[in-house]
């Protein structure tokens, strides 16, 4: 039996042969990757030196394009012996690489994303699938690297279900430069600010809002009053979830760091030049109304024809209709002999974020102060509750009334163009920058869910036009 001395000859000889027999192009290549790999984790590991650990990885890349001990390809030796299990492993490593290249495509450059509610329309329609670019806003590096590819944050069912992704390594955030930043008018995808905690099985209203309606009205009130399917014992069963693994949403940016916004009878109203001025309506922005006939009832062909989906056509009180309607939809319905009168919704209870703190309401917000990097703010009794959050949850800082804070990233206000439709930045406050997954780009395909087919005419369509 050979001694551990004559095993270290033996490797040491072979390691020298194959480094004698690799060629400059290999070398070359286990340079560039290696340097490549060498600064990109001491990128994302600086303050967090235990992901140091991943350096341990260098070798392997030296040795792929080098002296290539690890046998990447060891089946191959089956081609000619068992073929069968040649092309069966053959579609297995297909299958791996795919899956990797899947996964760092889906990080860096762009993800799809499909529009799963109305809190766009018109601009963006339910079934409509979106390409998301994230080199515009800069790729994020992901904070929980290891994780299940083309997955947000729960495995599908029929892989059992769970959790997709391992809580360590955790990195902390960091942004490559990207080519600009969120701009108001701009349509965004970021992650939920509200969903870090969620609780089991319920994604919509957030933990936070069903927390706020529980101590205010009772928990029996959540499913009697307002018809959420949730008990008390639910509130034991949270999940937290990365800052990556929150729910994905998309609304409009109406608001940059360091910008004032009101909402004054829904018109949004921001500050320039030490004024206020009301902010062009964009077209396709839509609220709800209440819509009164003379008795005629209102058909689907009609109803159709001004593109009101199946999901908005509601009842209203005394006989009328509620409907969201456009700008352009309410002017062709003033048209109709038989509609005697249109009027808007209106928020008569509020409950808009900060929630139990101000008295403003959906249709009347603010003012408000939105942050950005390196703002030095008085805390006071006034604001204290509009920032809270921000510190608590997002830059994990002591924050208290009297002193200033110092805030570590910008901040944006997003909603929907759907505004009476859309639970948004009135009603869970700030989006940080360390939220922002990308912008999309184009309409890669849109199915009418309530026709059953797809709408041609939308695919292809930049959303920088909607």
């Amino acid at each position: 039996m050979k001694d551990w001395k004559e095993i270290k000859n033996i490797v040491l000889a072979s390691l020298k042969e194959r480094i004698a027999a690799t060629k400059r192009g290999g070398w070359i290549r286990a340079g560039i990757w290696g340097t490549l790999y060498v600064i990109f984790i001491f990128w994302v590991a600086w303050g967090d030196w235990a992901s140091l650990g991943w350096l341990l990885l260098l070798p392997v890349i030296i040795d792929a394009f080098t002296t290539k001990y690890i046998k990447w390809t060891w089946w191959h030796k089956y081609k000619e012996t068992r073929p069968w299990l040649f092309r069966i492993l053959s579609w297995v490593d297909a299958i791996v690489f795919a899956l990797v290249a899947v996964y760092f495509i889906n990080l860096y450059i762009f993800q799809n994303y499909q529009i799963p509610s109305s809190s766009l329309e018109k601009s963006l329609l339910v079934g409509d699938f979106l390409y998301v670019d994230k080199m515009g806003y800069g790729p994020r590096v992901p904070m929980t690297p290891l994780s299940m590819p083309l997955v947000q944050h729960t495995m599908p069912s029929w892989l059992g279900g769970g959790q997709s992704y391992f809580y360590h390594p955790h990195w902390n955030y960091k942004r490559l430069k990207g080519w600009t930043h969120p701009q108001k008018g701009d349509i965004v995808v970021f992650n939920f600010p509200a969903g870090d905690t969620v609780i089991a099985g319920i994604e919509n209203p957030d933990y936070y809002t069903l927390k706020y309606m529980a101590e205010k009205y009772g928990y029996h009130a959540l499913s009697a009053r307002f018809g959420i399917p949730v008990k008390q014992k639910d509130f034991q069963h949270l999940k937290v979830r990365p800052v990556d693994r929150r729910e994905n949403y998309v609304k409009r940016c109406v608001g940059e760091p360091g910008d004032s916004l009101k909402i004054i009878e829904n018109v949004i109203w921001t500050m320039s030049d030490s004024a206020w001025v009301p902010e062009p309506e964009r077209e396709g922005v839509q609220y709800n109304y209440f819509v009164f006939t003379d008795g005629t009832p209102l058909s689907a062909k009609y109803l159709d024809k001004l593109e009101i989906s199946l999901d908005d056509r509601q009842r209203g009180p005394n006989g009328s209709y509620h409907f969201p309607l456009t700008k352009e939809m309410k002017a062709q319905m003033e048209k109709n002999s038989h509609i005697t009168a249109i009027e808007v919704e209106r928020d008569a209870e509020g409950e808009v974020y900060p929630l139990g703190h101000n008295d403003w309401t959906r249709d009347d917000y603010g003012p408000i102060y939105i942050p950005k990097k390196g703002d030095k703010i008085l805390i006071t009794e006034e604001n204290y509750w509009i920032y809270r959050r921000i510190a608590d949850a997002y830059e994990f800082k002591p924050m208290k009334i009297g002193e200033e804070y110092t805030f570590e990233m910008d901040y944006y206000w997003m909603m929907g163009d759907n505004r009476h439709k859309s639970a948004d930045s009135r009603y869970w406050g700030f989006v940080p920058e360390d939220h922002i997954v990308g912008r999309p780009i184009f309409i890669w395909l849109s199915i009418d869910k309530d026709k059953g087919r797809i709408r041609w005419n939308r695919i292809g369509k930049r959303v920088t036009n909607c």
